[in-house]
């Protein structure tokens, strides 16, 4: 198997970890096969959270499938108190497969490369710190290339 691509991300202090950075730091360290770790990044939420995010990107080595690894991190997830609620509601721990190589899947449970990964700042800037090369399998471009993307100024809609 390729290098693992996982996102990190919390909002909420956790009562034995403290903050969301400290939260994100455990959440690195109980990952297995860690092979490179980003700067964490504060960050503005989406949605309509109002706490500032923690995150980071890490690259791990996993020999397993997919499927293994993310029943892995929905268990740390848990284990850290995340509970499953509102779409972009305030969480504890969030952990996402955003790559794995050149390998594209699609399925009820689990959608690689992450969907929403080429428009999310908060996942693209620490993924150039990570993996700046690495090729997105469906629109080829480098991470470097989908972050200069997201830097570039929308343009204004034009006036009726």
């Amino acid at each position: 198997m390729a290098i693992i691509l996982v996102a990190i991300g919390s909002n909420r202090r956790h009562g034995r970890h403290g903050s969301p950075g400290r939260v994100v730091q455990a959440a690195i360290a109980a990952l297995p096969g860690v092979v490179a770790v980003s700067p964490i990044f504060q960050t503005v939420p989406l949605g309509p959270g109002t706490r500032r995010y923690a995150n980071a990107v890490v690259a791990l080595d996993w020999a397993r499938g997919l499927p293994e690894l993310l029943t892995q991190l929905q268990a740390m997830e848990r284990d850290f108190g995340r509970r499953r609620g509102r779409r972009w509601g305030d969480r504890v721990l969030d952990l996402d497969i955003i790559a794995a190589g050149d390998a594209v899947v699609h399925t009820r449970a689990l959608t690689v490369p992450h969907r929403e990964l080429a428009r999310r700042r908060f996942v693209l800037d620490p993924l150039v710190m990570v993996a700046p090369g690495w090729r997105h399998p469906l629109s080829g471009l480098t991470a470097r290339q989908l972050r200069a993307r997201a830097l570039r100024p929308k343009a204004a809609p034009a006036p009726r």
